[in-house]
Formats: structure tokens, sequence, C-alpha cells
């Protein structure tokens, strides 16, 4: 879909017509998502807490209603899964999926202000591990899908919410995930997308995530047989390790757009001006002007959604400090423009590096090729109406993550998936994956009416 076309849907978008939520639904949001921080699940916390946290999830659907057999809590590569099946009207329509993550980043408590896995209510946040990333929408959609299940709501088809356990890590349960829900759809993923607040707490713009990059991790190798320091040889692993980070350095990934990052850069280039808004504006409008495409090229902030980025993150080599280095290693991450294969990025890097005896090799990263997925008027149109009930006109904007999320895995099994989070904060408030990570209480109540309208709009 064009940019033009784009904004007519979004022009066509009705009102919403869900009912907000009331005080009641408010506060048993905040206690699922305290209660939700309060399980450690953490990857070095093992399989056990994770599996607790999806129990409680279940007895909580089945306390509003839900048949035990209609929510399944498996251990999968060791972590688990929760698949919740809120049955639809017509069997054989294909399932809307909502999916989202029960793991959490790593947490010091020695490192935080207050306890991580101790949630505490505070000047207007909610603090704890997990808090906005990913147990905030995931405390909403089970808040929602409890509540619609209690008024004896009733979809169409089948809605269905699936947590997986390992986003963070190595996303094996989300693979397991989307193999086993590759006949849907589409999928809602809680964790991306979102909206932007000003400092004042104003909403700027939403965000609807339709494509990703891909995470890979490489690793170059020069060996060498080594000897006496005494005794240097031109063999040096350590010397064709520099040379070939060097060329890695130089070296930039061709331009690429889709119809998301072009979309989206036209949206930022009509808020922004001087120089890097008209660069915005012309590379939307044309992705083969050179000239828009290298000024955004100079910036941290707009290079990503031009290409495909390889960066050294890690290196070793030698091993006495008397003795010729036998090996020489780096590790280079690369995030992956959506449609772009792996394997392709690896062959360019070995172009690149120019050196014969080095070695380049994909680590087990838990990332797979993942092409964008289309911007659906269905989607869009749900999406717009539920922004829309809470903050009336405000812009939808097309986004590409830098990131991977479990999205990648539905798109790679040919499931259409979008990032439409309810949560709104203002820039660098939340901490997601940092210290003292935190969600506004201000942002309950729209989160709620946002995941009721699209769930009620999708699942019909």
């Amino acid at each position: 879909m064009r940019a033009l076309a784009l904004a007519a849907v979004l022009l066509l978008a009705l009102p919403a017509v869900a009912a907000p939520p009331g005080p009641a639904d408010r506060d048993r949001a905040l206690e699922i998502l305290k209660t939700s921080i309060s399980h450690r699940t953490t990857a070095s916390a093992g399989q056990e807490p994770m599996l607790a946290y999806a129990g409680w999830i279940k007895s909580v659907l089945v306390g509003a209603g839900y048949r035990p057999e209609d929510i399944a809590v498996e251990p999968v590569a060791g972590t688990a899964i929760l698949i919740a099946r809120l049955p639809g009207r017509d069997p054989a329509r294909k399932p809307l999926v909502i999916s989202g993550h029960m793991d959490v980043v790593e947490a010091r408590a020695e490192d935080w202000t207050r306890d991580p896995f101790t949630p505490v209510v505070e000047n207007g946040y909610v603090f704890g591990r997990g808090a906005t990333d990913n147990k905030f929408d995931i405390s909403m959609v089970v808040t929602t899908l409890a509540r619609l299940r209690a008024e004896n709501w009733r979809p169409n088809r089948d809605v269905i919410l699936a947590l997986s356990g390992d986003e963070e890590t190595q996303m094996r349960s989300s693979a397991f995930l989307a193999q086993r829900l590759k006949h849907a759809d589409l999928v809602l993923n809680s964790d991306a997308g979102g909206g932007d607040l000003d400092p004042a707490g104003k909403a700027l713009s939403y965000g609807i995530q339709g494509a990703e990059k891909t995470y890979a991790d490489f690793t170059l190798r020069a060996t060498d047989p080594g000897g006496h320091s005494s005794r240097p040889t031109p063999g040096n692993p350590i010397y064709s390790l520099a040379r070939a980070l060097e060329r890695l350095e130089a070296y930039r990934f061709p331009v690429q757009s889709n119809e998301i990052t072009r979309a989206s850069l036209a949206a930022s280039g009509r808020k922004m001006e001087g120089p890097m808004g008209e660069a915005l504006r012309r590379f939307a409008a044309d992705p083969s002007d050179a000239e828009a495409a290298e000024r955004l090229s100079s910036s941290t902030t707009w290079a990503p959604y031009l290409r495909t980025t390889c960066v050294a993150t890690m290196v070793s080599g030698g091993h006495a400090t008397n003795a010729l280095p036998q090996r020489a290693e780096a590790t280079v991450n690369c995030r992956i423009f959506p449609g772009v294969s792996s394997e392709a990025v690896r062959k360019t890097l070995i172009e690149v590096l120019a050196e014969p005896t080095l070695s380049v090799t994909r680590n087990d990263d838990g990332s797979i090729d993942s092409p964008p997925s289309p911007l659906r008027p269905d989607v869009v149109k749900a999406v717009t109406r539920a922004v829309h009930a809470v903050h009336p006109g405000l812009e939808i904007v097309p986004a590409q993550s830098a990131g991977a999320t479990d999205s990648m895995h539905y798109r790679a099994a040919g499931v259409p998936s979008y990032g439409v989070s309810g949560l709104f904060a203002k820039a660098g408030d939340t901490y997601a994956h940092g210290l003292n990570e935190r969600a506004p209480l201000a942002a309950i109540p729209g989160a709620l009416t946002h995941w009721d309208s699209l769930i009620r709009d999708l699942g019909r």
C-alpha cells in the first residue's frame, strides 16, 4: 500500500464503540501487573518460575469463566508457553492470535533502587522488572480477555492468547508457538508498537509495527600455528583480524526501503524542519534520491532505517604475552533489513573483509530471517479506531523496529504480525531492559480501552 492509500484508510476509520473500562477494571489490571512483576521469570531462574507464572495466568482466566481445557501451559525448551483460546462462533475461520512474552531481562537487586521483583507503586508509576517489557501489555490483555469472557462476549472466530517464555534470549519457545499457530490469520503483538507522549504528557503519535530488522551474530576467526614472539611471522591472526575489521568499519550496506519505512520516514519528515526534515520527505517520496539517503545516513537516528548494519561488538585473541597468537576472534552483530537473508549477509561479510584466512560463521542466536508484514487495511483501520478511542485524531505511523520480537517467527511462518502495544509513554521514561524499569499508572485506562477495541473489532 502506498502512503497515500494508507492515509485514506486512516481517514475512513470509524470512531470506537467499545465502552471504556471502569475503575474496577483498572484496579484489577494493576493487581495483575503487580503479581506478574513478582514472578521472577528470568532465564537464570529456570523453568519453574515460568511455569508458575503461566499457571497463575491460567487461574485468572479460568476464574473469569474460561474452560480449563481451553488453556494449555506447557514446558518447552527449558522455559514455558501458554496458549489460551476464547472459542469463536465459526471454527472454520482462521483465528486471531495475541502474542506476548512472559520472560524478562536479568536484574540484580543490588543495582536497583527497589527490589526488581517486588512491585512498588510510587509517584504515579509501578516499578519492577518487566513493568513495561512485556508484562504491562500482558496484564492489560489478560484483564481484557477475562472481562470479555465474564460478560459472555463471544467472537466470530477463535481469539488465542499465545505467550512465549524466552523472547529475551534464544526464542525457542517463540519458534515453537509460531509453528503451532501458523494456521492463524494474523498476530497482534503486544511487545511492539505503542504511543509516544511529549514531556507534558500529550500524545504525539502512535506507531504500528509491521516490520523489524532480524538479529544475527557472526564470529570472525583467524588462526595460525603461532610460535615464539621473538620471531614474528606474516600470518599473525591479530593483524589479519584488525585489517578485516577496518574494512568492515568503512563498509555500508546498500540503501533499502519498504512501504513501512517510507511511510514512517514521511510521517517524521512532516514534523521536522531543516535539512534533515527535507531529506526525510525526499527519501520517502523517492528512495533512489542518493543525496537524501546520504544525509540520512549521517544520522545515527535515521541511518538504521535505510540499510542492514553490522558492527564489531567483541574481540579476543592470543594466549600468552611472549607467544605469537594462534587465534584471534571477533563477534560482529548485524541488524538485517527485512527480507534479506542472514546467509546473504554472511557472504557479503566474506567479500568485504577480504582476508582469505578468516572464517565467518553464523552463531546460534535464536533469530530467523523474516519478511515485513503487509499493511492490511483491516488491521490499520482497527488500530486507528482503538487509538482514536483514547486519543481522537492522533496520527498513526507505520513503524519498523531496529530489534527483533516474537513477530519475526510468525512472519517467517507466513503469518502477518503487527506490533500494537497499548502503552503510551514519554521518551526514555520506562527504562525497559535498564535499571528501575517502570510503567506509568496513567497508561492503564487507555491501554484497557485499546485492547478491548482491538479484540472486539478483529475478533469479528
